[in-house]
């Protein structure tokens, strides 16, 4: 019987932007999974990120390429329309938000989408959101965006921590690989990385994080695998 794998390695990004294409390239070139977190009202639409003056195009994929796109990978929820969600008081808004993502997401993917990652930046979830949507949805598991700095398995699924966010945090990103990579453990290990696919745009960091992927690529004792894999197994 050969010995039970013990890592696991996922990847999460929000927004359904037109940078996952390439994106979703890398993950397949190096034999990787992602779960990418879609609105289903905001197909099509197109915004820009102002950052430091330097302007960030992020084009919104269409309905009819999601299913393609995504091919091989997780698709997850996102809400509909990305509010923040603890400024929404109405209980039923907060569900419909959600729920009637997963639905649509559901329906255009051909299987069911369990998976959330709170939208919007700064204060995005709370105690309240978490427990509405774990009562109310059928979403399994819910990501939040503050990393945990660790590779340790959590018990409060809809109050998930990613390991790190590597547009903020690429040379940590970086170290924790190399700290993966050397772990030997005797119980479950996930590596979370999550982020945005336009952010490689504002340092031009595709390369850079290809060279992560490759790092991290091809090794025996690690599961590469999607957010549910993961977290569900």
């Amino acid at each position: 019987m050969s010995e039970q794998k013990l890592k696991y390695l996922t990847f999460s990004y929000d927004d359904g932007v037109t940078q996952d294409i390439r994106l979703v390239e890398l993950f397949n070139k190096y034999n990787m999974k992602a779960t990418f977190n879609l609105n289903s009202q905001r197909f099509g639409t197109y915004s820009e990120w102002n950052i430091d003056g330097k302007i960030i195009p992020r084009p919104k994929v269409n309905e009819a390429d999601v299913k393609h796109i995504y091919e091989g990978h997780e698709i997850a929820a996102h809400t509909l329309t990305h509010p923040l969600l603890p400024l929404i008081e109405d209980e039923k808004e907060i569900i419909r938000e959600v729920e009637q993502d997963r639905l649509a997401l559901s329906d255009i993917c051909g299987y069911e989408v369990v998976g959330f990652a709170y939208p919007g930046g700064g204060v995005n979830f709370d105690d309240r959101v978490a427990r509405i949507i774990q009562k109310n949805t059928g979403v399994k598991y819910a990501r939040t965006t503050i990393s945990s700095d660790d590779f340790n398995p959590q018990e409060n699924l809809f109050q998930f921590r990613p390991s790190v966010y590597h547009h903020r945090d690429m040379d940590r990103m970086f170290e924790m690989g190399k700290e993966f990579l050397e772990l030997k453990t005797d119980k479950p290990q996930i590596f979370y990385v999550w982020g945005h696919a336009y952010e490689f745009d504002l340092r031009d960091d595709w390369k850079r994080f290809e060279e992560f992927l490759e790092m991290m690529s091809g090794r025996d004792d690690i599961v590469y695998c999607t957010n549910k894999e993961a977290l569900l197994r």
